[in-house]
């Protein structure tokens, strides 16, 4: 069972001669590929699957141990996950007595 997903991680506090690997670490794990740096943070999203049952909050562990070890040490990882399959939303539907109330 695969499950659709867009996933933004930001990365604070990276080592500056780590950032690249850290970089190319996340991108291994998911198909982050337009990274914004703003104020020592290293920001990323893109949608793609999480597979063979694994939970988001398992995802964002696993993508924070591998940029734990290409930052040779601690930053702070920050995964948000928003699942696009079953998405809320809110439905309106305007007919002939929404015309006269909104029409002047």
């Amino acid at each position: 069972m695969s499950r659709y997903y867009n996933m933004t991680v930001t990365v604070t506090g990276a080592a500056a001669e780590h950032r690249d690997a850290v970089k190319a670490a996340a991108e291994a794990e998911w198909s982050f590929d337009d990274w914004n740096e703003y104020d020592g943070a290293l920001t990323a999203s893109a949608d793609g699957k999480l597979c063979a049952g694994e939970t988001d909050r398992q995802f964002a562990e696993r993508l924070a141990r591998f940029i734990w070890t290409a930052n040779r040490g601690p930053c702070q990882v920050e995964v948000k996950a928003a699942y696009l399959e079953d998405l809320p939303y809110e439905e309106f539907l305007l007919e002939e007595e929404d015309y006269a109330r909104l029409m002047p």
